[in-house]
């Protein structure tokens, strides 16, 4: 069994994460991590717990792709029950569709992982577009605070020096 988890939004992009056998052992126990890969080997029957733990930020949520793959005869979609009625192979045809169905599967194993990966890196990409697009809100916003101070300055600055200058006394002739 394969896990893996990645923090795509929220505050601080961390979360504590455990793995708990069926009966209660800790497994994998990592905190304040923005992502991981796990692999454990299932020893026992049952339930295994996956638990992500944002208890220590009390007031930002965050947003957790995690994928489980499961590799084995208990993961392997169908198919062989219409292959295990052939039987021992007894001619050359019989060698041929063993071929075939060893080919299939290895195709089908790898297309698998393709499509594992490619939501892998959808994942990562989700998580940096979270990231630039919340920059570019904080960019903007302190550019828009600068250009005030900026104005307030410029406007302060004119009106001293047009004070100081100012002659106060009046010619009279």
């Amino acid at each position: 069994m394969e896990v893996e988890y990645q923090i795509i939004a929220g505050a601080g992009m961390d979360v504590d994460f455990t793995i708990l056998s069926p009966h209660g052992y800790q497994l994998i126990s990592e905190f304040r991590r923005s992502d991981g890969v796990h692999t454990v080997e299932p020893t026992e029957e049952g339930d295994y717990q996956i638990c992500f733990d944002n208890s220590f930020s009390r007031f930002s949520e965050k947003m957790v792709f995690f994928e489980v793959i499961l590799e084995g005869p208990a993961s392997e979609e169908g198919g062989d029950d219409e292959w295990a009625g052939l039987g021992e192979p007894e001619s050359l045809l019989e060698y041929k569709l063993e071929d075939i169905r060893e080919s299939m599967d290895s195709v089908h194993r790898r297309l698998e992982r393709s499509r594992q990966m490619q939501t892998a890196l959808r994942t990562h990409e989700a998580r940096d577009r979270y990231l630039l697009e919340d920059n570019l809100w904080r960019v903007s916003f302190w550019s828009c605070v600068s250009l005030l101070v900026l104005l307030t300055v410029a406007f302060t600055q004119v009106y001293t020096v047009r004070r100081l200058f100012d002659d106060k006394r009046r010619v009279c002739t």
